[in-house]
């Protein structure tokens, strides 16, 4: 289970309807409300600073939170929806979805690398170009991996290129995309790569050389 779930801090909304909504946005609250989970809807108001500043680190619609209101239990929930001012894309309202255990969310999940030592294609010299450091998944939110392990003894060769379809994934967890997409490769060192463009252009060189012979 992942230990890192971050913690959102809101306020219960006492006022509802536009003009409370007003109220709350001049002093510096944006207005929110969460729903499901088989209990009555919350209004709630988050500091206006603490939102852009979640907002603005990105993935707020795939980030797990666990919301603390005071005199309410902690609860995690979703982001379904930021409103936002038309002129000047700001937040005006925010809705959040109240999770059960067995519902199905979409997170992003990092990946921990392993095996690098014992990994045969970087012994031979080869260089590890992550191609993705994180995943989205589709996880169950009473079973969320702290990261996905992806086994680099796996790969034997320089050239050699990693996959979702050889990545064990959890029991339950499956990636968004449907193509197998690659998740790292192993790349020759940089020296290696000169060499091999200029092997290319040599031979390239004589090729041509040899057709200009042919046709004179």
């Amino acid at each position: 289970m992942a230990g890192e779930i971050p913690d959102l801090h809101a306020q219960e909304r006492t006022g509802t309807g536009k003009g409370a909504a007003r109220a709350v946005r001049r002093a510096h609250l944006v207005p929110g409300i969460v729903f499901g989970g088989d209990t009555d809807p919350l209004p709630i108001q988050l500091p206006y600073n603490a939102l852009i500043k979640r907002l603005k680190a990105g993935r707020f619609k795939s980030t797990l939170f666990n919301l603390k209101v005071d005199g309410h239990e902690d609860v995690r929930v979703i982001c379904r929806d930021v409103q936002r001012d038309i002129v000047r894309d700001l937040p005006t309202h925010v809705d959040f979805m109240r999770l059960r255990r067995t519902s199905k969310i979409n997170l992003f999940i990092q990946i921990d690398f392993q095996g690098e030592e014992e990994c045969a294609a970087l012994r031979k010299g080869g260089v590890l170009a992550i191609v993705r450091p994180e995943i989205e998944l589709v996880v169950t939110a009473g079973d969320i991996p702290e990261s996905i392990v992806v086994d680099l003894t796996k790969m034997e060769n320089i050239g050699d290129t990693m996959t979702i379809s050889m990545v064990d994934l959890p029991a339950g967890a499956k990636p968004t995309i449907d193509r197998d997409f690659v998740i790292c490769n192993i790349s020759a060192p940089s020296a290696l790569k000169s060499q091999e463009d200029e092997d290319e252009d040599e031979a390239e060189v004589e090729e041509a050389a040899e057709e200009a012979s042919e046709e004179a």
